[in-house]
């Protein structure tokens, strides 16, 4: 009886008919739990197989109330995999009409993926890994960073299983994607960094040059506003000696990133003018916060470079002066300073009783020499191949 008043209902598209038999005082709690699970999955295979039922029963609440109670009592095998077709049916519903990405990724976080071969829910390696980085990609749509990295993180877990990778470097590429842009958005701008400027350096034709260049300006921001230290200055390097970094001055978003990066990598003092301004512009959202000392991102990223840019010019400095130079004020400039010798960013001493930061050399004042002579040495090349290829 209930059987039947599932294909009268959706052979005629009768969706309120579907929504009385499901609902929670619908005909079906009559019905034993077994007995549920067999009509639940009787009203998903109708569902599927029926042509024109799709996709346009996605668009009524009721339908779909219909469909989340089905999808919720189901037995541990439905025939054919119809459930999953479903879920897969609604997911491309949701992103293409309703833009409902949070929605769509718990809709596709719910397939059954198995891998043993004669399972019904086989899914390769391949597979379940696209599966895990379109939720990725639909949870960092709605800037839900923690349901994004869980998600990227399953994908982690399956992509080095894929026993071909050579045939899927599409994938491979949009989880790698994906992975910086979570890694980002959770606000860790050096293994960000790291990875995108891995991307901008695809040599595959699945990715365009202008896309390439993207990268590497999203690798140029996360670098400059990853916190100091040795591994930051490496891949300021990186990104530094990329012979595309002027073509960043072309694209609006990135106009004078690659201003910003070179001063930073070069160790000169940034001072707030025109460059620095339209670099914190234009930084998402994300990164615009700001964090709890006070500072917004991009000036933590600053004043931390400008400590580091200092102690290669002063052998020690009154706090008061140091926090003119910085632009904070010096109770400011000691706490930064005094965080910067803890975590091994600076090599100083605070001298609390008159104020004073002192910077100590890494080595023998003959090695200090013989690394600036080298450093300026480097600096005069690049100069002089500036000038030849002018």
């Amino acid at each position: 009886k209930m059987e039947a008043k599932v294909d009268a209902a959706v052979a005629s598209n009768d969706h309120a008919a579907l929504a009385s038999v499901f609902s929670p005082l619908g005909g079906w709690q009559s019905l034993g739990q077994g007995e549920q699970r067999v009509l639940a999955s009787y009203f998903i295979r109708k569902a599927v197989t029926t042509a024109g039922f799709l996709p346009a029963a996605f668009a009524s609440d009721q339908a779909m109330s219909a469909f989340a109670a089905a999808l919720g009592h189901l037995p541990p095998t439905v025939e054919g995999a119809a459930d999953n077709k479903l879920r897969e049916s609604m997911f491309e519903y949701k992103v293409s009409e309703e833009d409902d990405y949070s929605g769509a990724a718990l809709i596709l976080a719910g397939l059954r993926m198995d891998d043993a071969e004669g399972s019904v829910y086989y899914m390769s390696a391949a597979d379940r890994c696209d599966v895990f980085v379109k939720i990725a990609e639909c949870y960092l749509e709605e800037d839900e960073t923690v349901e994004a990295d869980g998600a990227v993180t399953k994908a982690g877990m399956v992509v080095e299983s894929i026993p071909d990778p050579e045939n899927h470097t599409a994938l491979i590429l949009r989880y790698k994607s994906t992975y910086a842009r979570v890694l980002d958005s959770n606000r860790k701008f050096l293994q960000a960094a790291s990875r995108y400027h891995d991307l901008s350096q695809s040599n595959t034709d699945l990715v365009d040059a202008d896309d390439l260049l993207q990268m590497l300006g999203k690798a140029a921001t996360c670098a400059i506003l990853a916190p100091s230290g040795p591994q930051r200055q490496r891949v300021l390097g990186l990104v530094y000696k990329d012979e595309r970094l002027s073509q960043l001055d072309s694209l609006p978003e990135f106009e004078t990133t690659s201003e910003v990066l070179t001063k930073m990598y070069m160790n000169q003092v940034l001072r707030k003018d025109e460059a620095l301004l339209k670099f914190e512009k234009g930084l998402p959202l994300h990164a615009q916060a700001v964090m709890g000392d006070g500072l917004t991102i991009i000036e933590r990223a600053v004043l931390e470079h400008n400590m580091v840019a200092v102690s290669k010019i002063y052998a020690s400095i009154y706090f008061t002066e140091l926090g003119k130079l910085l632009g904070v004020e010096a109770d400011k400039a000691e706490r930064v300073a005094a965080k910067m010798v803890m975590d091994g960013s600076i090599h100083a001493s605070i001298d609390e009783v008159d104020g004073i930061l002192s910077f100590q050399g890494k080595g023998s004042p003959l090695v200090q020499w013989d690394e600036s002579i080298t450093s300026f040495c480097l600096q005069l090349n690049r100069v002089t191949d500036v000038i030849r290829g002018i």
